[in-house]
């Protein structure tokens, strides 16, 4: 699909461009285009190996986001194609989106608005909600998002803690080496990992029964790192407190449980969705592209070893 509007201007403007929506039925059929030496792409988008193999000559995948896991990354190794991403200039919305869905499920701000429009204030108080201080924050993947999630969550007065890799040296919060063992000792558990098949389900039926029926769960990665059939069983049947998403399995369907459940609170994966954040976005891929075509060093360029 097409970028928004102001950056395909500034793509067609500057470069030769081939609108790849367009070509599905050609790619399709074996079509090959030995002339294009660089991809735009987003990471909903990605860049599959069919598309690959079809640009013989292509030097570049410049991605529009921070997530590459629809990216073929082993085949673009292959090939010495480099990937750039956009990290660094989408963090603090992310992280914005991470706490208002927090905020959102603890207050119950969604039900609470429509407690008011249905004019039920007139008949008696809304039921009392949650407080997120003291609350214990468990967050998996303490990358640049996480970070950033960490400092909000602090402001309001939680207490937080991480799993990842290994620990990140220079922070104080406590680590946990395993991911089962956190969950069963937060409030609530924050998803800011990469997705793929490293990381698919990683957060499954275990790890949400460990987190138990007073718990949260706040996914702003991937919707592939939960198992979402267990995540929705297990808040039908109670076991799981709550949920604030913003990102699902196979999107944009979505299950028409989780639709109907009041302990859900689902955003259309507009974690990055601003337009301050989606300029920035953009003109670092231009940037990027820049930086490729005049033979400089990239500014984002994504490990391939």
């Amino acid at each position: 699909m097409p970028l928004a509007p102001a950056v395909m201007a500034q793509l067609e403007a500057q470069y030769e461009c081939l609108r790849g929506w367009e070509q599905q039925e050609l790619l399709a059929a074996g079509k090959v285009w030995p002339a294009v030496r660089a991809v735009v792409t987003t990471g909903g988008a990605g860049a599959a190996r069919q598309l690959l193999q079809a640009l013989p000559a292509l030097e570049l995948v410049a991605c529009v986001g921070v997530g590459f896991d629809a990216i073929d990354v082993a085949y673009a190794r292959e090939r010495g194609i480099a990937i750039t991403t956009t990290p660094g200039v989408l963090d603090d919305c992310v992280a914005d989106t991470a706490l208002a869905l927090l905020l959102a499920v603890f207050r119950r701000v969604v039900q609470a608005d429509g407690f008011v429009r249905a004019g039920r204030w007139l008949q008696g108080g809304f039921p009392l909600t949650h407080s997120l201080a003291g609350k214990r924050c468990g967050i998996v993947g303490l990358g640049h998002i996480g970070q950033a999630i960490a400092r909000r969550v602090v402001a309001f007065g939680m207490l937080p803690c991480y799993h990842g890799p290994r620990p990140k040296v220079g922070v104080d919060y406590p680590y946990y080496a395993d991911l089962l063992q956190m969950a069963a000792s937060v409030d609530v558990l924050v998803l800011s990992l990469p997705g793929g098949a490293a990381t698919r389900h990683v957060v499954d039926g275990r790890v949400l029964d460990a987190l138990g029926p007073e718990g949260v769960l706040i996914n702003i990665a991937r919707g592939s790192v939960v198992d979402q059939a267990a995540l929705v069983e297990r808040l039908l049947d109670g076991r799981l407190g709550g949920a604030g998403l913003d990102v699902f399995e196979d999107e944009p369907v979505v299950p028409d449980a989780l639709c109907k459940l009041d302990s859900v609170v689902l955003t259309p994966h507009i974690a990055s969705a601003t337009l301050e954040t989606r300029a920035a976005m953009a003109q670092l891929m231009l940037d990027n592209l820049q930086a490729h075509f005049a033979g400089r060093s990239l500014l984002t360029p994504l490990s391939l070893v």
